[in-house]
């Protein structure tokens, strides 16, 4: 693997013994993927920022590091609302844990945003180099935005970060972009055969770590989100293409011939959705667009929450749409930023919680030890209105 004069440098520990064992991470993954060289990345986002998923040891690595990020970068979400953790019913050990965590992230540099969606930030653009790790940012990134980044572990994006350079390899390769399968989309006469998260459930478990090509669907961007999200989970796909839609396929002209062809039914769409009882109900996996705040915000209007019912949005976004926020939380429910309902101790006393999301109904039986529902959003608020 080719190394600048000033990559050896920190490889020799000339900048510092953290530069220098990120330099190694580096290397080393460049190595195993028979990467030729580094490629500069213009943001990073890293995950591993919830004391629920890292643990004592994560911390105590994070606190080993002497050395500040080279590129804009944020954090995944954490495991606790920053200022009202004790109102979320967050225990005094886990805060006091979690604070050392963030107080580590912020001694290197990076932003507190602490959130799934950093692409609402607005630090990204087609053609960007990135290194990003939360595997539904990364879908949304690649496949929505047609910027490049691999599908990062934690210590290796943080090395990014700090390093400002990536190995130059799978999806930063144009080339390795192309779709490897194609899924049909049969749409159904069901309520909810066009749930993008229910869709994507699906066609995740039936392309496995491929790059489909969809065919059959016009997805918005809230609904793009909601598809690449359960994809990446229940799958391993860090990129899509939806026919007409996505810049790349927009851009490009796949030849499809040859390639495997795998459909997703209305019905096996409709299976996903049984009708059982839930302790609370949580929506935000990916955290909620400005859009998605407000068609929560109508479907809530003169209602009131009967159920434990949270809503799950960056930081930003919420604070930008205070009047939406105010309007949803007029009916019980609670809009909570830098957290989810994966990595968060909170949603782990629930016995049973209803989502809205693929990717939820994935992540929340392994993460949080509970029952998962999944619902369309309306749905949703029924249940915790009913």
């Amino acid at each position: 693997m080719y190394l600048d004069k000033s990559d050896e440098k920190v490889l020799a520990g000339e900048f510092g013994e953290t530069r220098r064992k990120m330099m190694e991470i580096l290397v080393a993954l460049g190595e195993v993927y028979e990467a030729e060289s580094f490629i500069p990345i213009t943001s990073a986002q890293v995950s591993g920022a919830s004391y629920k998923t890292i643990g004592k040891w994560g911390l105590a690595w994070l606190q080993s590091l002497d050395a500040r990020v080279a590129v804009p970068t944020v954090l995944n979400p954490i495991g606790m609302p920053r200022d009202t953790w004790r109102e979320f019913g967050i225990r005094d050990e886990f805060a006091h844990n979690q604070t050392q965590v963030i107080e580590a992230y912020r001694r290197l540099g990076i932003r507190l945003e602490c959130t799934c969606t950093p692409y609402y930030l607005n630090i990204t653009e087609y053609g960007n180099h990135l290194a990003w790790s939360e595997s539904s940012a990364v879908a949304y990134a690649n496949s929505v935005l047609g910027a490049r980044t691999n599908r990062e572990g934690g210590p290796s994006a943080l090395a990014a970060a700090i390093i400002g350079k990536t190995p130059y390899y799978g999806l930063h390769i144009v080339t390795n972009r192309r779709p490897q399968v194609v899924v049909e989309v049969e749409g159904g006469t069901g309520p909810r055969a066009d749930h993008w998260g229910a869709i994507g459930h699906i066609a995740g478990k039936k392309v496995g770590n491929r790059i489909p090509l969809l065919e059959g669907i016009r997805p918005n961007r809230d609904q793009l989100k909601a598809l690449g999200a359960a994809m990446a989970a229940t799958g391993a796909v860090a990129l899509f293409h939806v026919e007409g839609i996505t810049p790349e396929a927009r851009v490009f002209s796949f030849k499809t011939d040859g390639l495997e062809r795998v459909t997703v039914t209305g019905d096996e769409v409709e299976a996903l959705f049984e009708e059982t009882d839930v302790e609370a109900v949580a929506v935000g996996c990916p955290h909620c667009s400005a859009d998605e705040l407000r068609e929560l915000a109508d479907l809530l209007r003169g209602k009131m929450t009967t159920k434990p019912f949270y809503i799950f949005a960056a930081r930003g976004v919420a604070e930008r749409n205070s009047d939406l926020v105010a309007a949803i939380e007029r009916s019980g429910a609670r809009v909570i930023p830098d957290t989810c309902m994966v990595v968060s101790p909170r949603m782990d006393e629930f016995a049973s919680i209803m989502v809205d999301s693929g990717k939820a109904l994935a992540y929340v039986p392994g993460m949080c030890g509970a029952l998962a529902r999944i619902g369309t959003r309306k749905e949703c608020v029924e249940v915790a209105t009913g």
